[in-house]
């Protein structure tokens, strides 16, 4: 199993808390408020980025240590060990470790594809585009872990940008040159990466069954050009409107997700709360059989690292048949798979395939 240990201290309301022995199927049982989320979240956190709950670091020590917190696992029976943890001495700064040594945040992915399914993102067809390009980025990443390492390049360049035109006087015109430079190429990787993934995810969907969870058709929207070179020049042309706006109007920090129920032609946003959430589990069922690589036409086809699936409270709102298919699906994904629930009755089909903890109050006990 990709995570054969976990171990988490003063994060959140765990204070010392150990799963081992786990199974491909992992099942944390508990009344809300247990701290079952808070297990998920740190499993996230052993990827790039701020995790399920893009929380900050400080927010995630327990209110009874000294301010910091730590999650470690090993990997394939300890044949890998990754950690990450702040100190009391900084608490707002989250560090890194792989197999003992320091690294930066983004080397995480090197070891583990991780993504997740929340109930908080079943408003994401109603929210802002941001929302969908951070989706569609963790997506990505789960392929391409070089992805983070282009998108804070990118971030980087934008920031360096919008303060330039921002600040008084007409800014150096060589030195915009060398900023956009760097901007439009790190922008053509990140459109290169999130078009080819739609269209991965595009096939993918093809090949799943259209019952029972309503397909999607998906749309990549560039919020700019995709090419370096014609980005670099719209950047260029641009700049008296962005100066004027205060901001950069054009690059893929304005992409969006398009997403239509295939069988209405109906957007997203429009469609019913049981439809978006049909359509949000396809879309991870078919990311998960491309991150296994089932896909040989395509570009995308997954990795070797361990895929890692997070599903909270994914079954509290399906029905016993697509309960069924959720689960044989997941099988067939070769993932590891971390679900949690109020009651046990929804993961019994599961049997002994299955790795059952009772979360209480911060501590998990197997059933």
């Amino acid at each position: 199993m990709p995570l054969t240990r976990l171990t988490l201290r003063d994060y959140r309301n765990h204070a010392a808390t150990r799963l081992e022995d786990t199974a491909r199927f992992n099942v944390l049982i508990g009344e809300n408020g247990a701290g079952k989320t808070n297990v998920l979240e740190a499993i996230s956190l052993l990827s790039p980025g701020r995790g399920l709950r893009r929380a900050q670091a400080a927010e995630i020590a327990g209110r009874g240590g000294d301010g910091s917190f730590a999650v470690a696992a090993e990997l394939e029976a300890g044949a890998v060990a990754l950690a990450t943890f702040t100190t009391p001495a900084a608490p707002g700064r989250r560090m890194v470790r792989i197999n003992g040594a320091d690294g930066p945040a983004t080397r995480l992915g090197e070891w583990l594809s991780i993504t997740w399914l929340t109930p908080a993102m079943d408003r994401l067809f109603a929210e802002s585009a941001g929302a969908r390009r951070r989706f569609l980025d963790r997506l990505v990443l789960a392929l391409e872990p070089g992805h983070a390492k282009q998108a804070s390049r990118y971030e980087t360049a934008l920031r360096e940008r919008n303060r330039l035109l921002e600040g008084p006087g007409e800014p150096d015109p060589l030195w915009l040159d060398g900023i956009e430079a760097g901007l439009a190429e790190a922008g053509a990787e990140l459109a290169r990466a999130r078009s080819g993934l739609v269209a991965g995810l595009s096939a993918a969907l093809e090949a799943l069954p259209e019952a029972p969870f309503a397909r999607p058709a998906l749309a990549y929207q560039a919020g700019g050009p995709v090419d370096a070179d014609a980005l670099r020049a719209a950047l260029r042309e641009g700049r008296r409107r962005d100066r004027a706006a205060g901001r950069t109007l054009t690059g893929p920090h304005r992409d969006d997700l398009a997403v239509t129920l295939a069988a209405k032609q109906a957007p997203a946003a429009l469609c019913s709360t049981g439809e978006q959430k049909a359509m949000l589990i396809a879309i991870v069922l078919a990311h998960a059989a491309l991150t296994r690589g089932k896909l040989t036409g395509g570009k995308l086809t997954g990795g070797a690292r361990p895929q890692v699936l997070l599903l909270d409270e994914i079954a509290a709102h399906l029905d016993p048949l697509r309960r069924a298919a959720l689960y044989e699906r997941l099988g067939e994904a070769g993932a590891q798979v971390w679900m949690t629930g109020t009651e046990l009755a929804p993961f019994e089909p599961l049997g002994a395939d299955a790795a059952v903890w009772r979360v209480d109050d911060g501590g998990a006990v197997r059933v």
